[in-house]
């Protein structure tokens, strides 16, 4: 099903479940992802206050810095390791935990996102992810994408007594975006399809998502090659200063683009896009990469959204099994 004589284009950046090796080697395959909040999201490390970080973008006179919310990569990576483990669990009948030292070491997933050393005495190994994550910037500053919000604990009673005030977290604002980059290492077709299911159907990141988080992820563009894409922060400024540019937005400076009331994802997912594959062909120092067209993205997706995800892991698990044996 995923030989590469049906799929010739991801030969460059992935390897066949036949080489899977423990030596890494530089196979790269890259999934753009613009990330869409379709609800109000919390993004933080203390529990209470949005990561934050200062970037410069611009030149010139029209040169900026702003405070871009942050979703951190470990906001990213948990909630898709959960999901993947819950998929793997529906399609594949395993059991595996996302309890540090207890995972099984024995799945698709584990050997694919990595692992601690097992609190198994006969099992000491430690497995290192393929599959990289980089911190996500928004394209507006934190005065627009994020609300403080309060609340008071009043309790039940008809009448009471004053109570203090409760201070509610950070929220992100639905419509916030964040382009980011997925990058897999010396990973097969089987695995790919694997972390484009995970991509496409996992819609909830951050904290409480029971109640938030809610994310729309629009795979834009998968890129093979012997090496890492863009990171996420040059392809932000990169988008930033194109919608200043566009004529599909009423912005005349940098100012008016991180200060926008909101942004239109689908402008902003083709400008994300061309800002990649710019990188990509740029004359000088230009990427070893190469965009895989269309129609094999969308096939893949297809297999990846359907029911013949469950026989891509079931071929899949025991190449993964015998990629684990090498260590013996």
């Amino acid at each position: 099903m995923f030989d590469y004589d049906t799929y010739p284009e991801l030969e460059r950046g992935t390897v066949s479940r036949d080489t899977m090796t423990i030596a890494p080697q530089n196979n790269f395959t890259n999934v753009l992802v613009l990330r869409e909040l379709e609800s109000h999201a919390v993004f933080t490390t203390d529990g209470q206050s949005a990561d934050l970080a200062n970037v410069a973008v611009g030149s010139g006179d029209d040169r900026e810095t702003y405070s871009p919310g942050l979703m951190f990569m470990r906001k990213q990576t948990g909630s898709d390791r959960r999901f993947g483990k819950s998929l793997q669990r529906d399609l594949l009948e395993t059991e595996c935990t996302m309890q540090v030292n207890g995972m099984c070491q024995d799945c698709v997933e584990c050997i694919l996102y990595g692992s601690a050393a097992s609190d198994d005495a006969d099992q000491q190994l430690s497995i290192t992810s393929r599959v990289m994550y980089d911190t996500a910037y928004t394209l507006r500053d934190a005065t627009a994408t994020i609300d403080e919000k309060f609340q008071n604990a009043p309790g039940d009673d008809y009448a009471k007594t004053a109570e203090a005030t409760i201070r509610e977290p950070d929220f992100f604002e639905p419509g916030t975006l964040f382009p980011s980059v997925i990058t897999l290492r010396d990973a097969t077709p089987e695995e790919l399809a694997f972390v484009l299911g995970i991509t496409a159907k996992n819609k909830r990141y951050g904290a409480a998502t029971s109640r938030l988080g809610r994310v729309k992820n629009h795979i834009l563009g998968v890129y093979t090659g012997s090496e890492e894409g863009p990171a996420n922060l040059g392809l932000t400024r990169d988008v930033v200063t194109r919608l200043r540019d566009s004529d599909g937005t009423a912005a005349d400076s940098i100012q008016d683009v991180i200060t926008a009331a909101a942004h239109d994802p689908q402008l902003v997912g083709e400008l994300l896009q061309s800002a990649f594959d710019d990188r990509v062909n740029a004359e000088r120092g230009g990427l070893d990469l190469e965009r895989v067209s269309d129609d094999t993205v969308d096939d893949l997706l297809a297999t990846a959204t359907g029911d013949s995800l469950a026989n891509v892991l079931e071929t899949q698990l025991d190449a993964s099994r015998a990629f684990l044996e090498q260590t013996n």
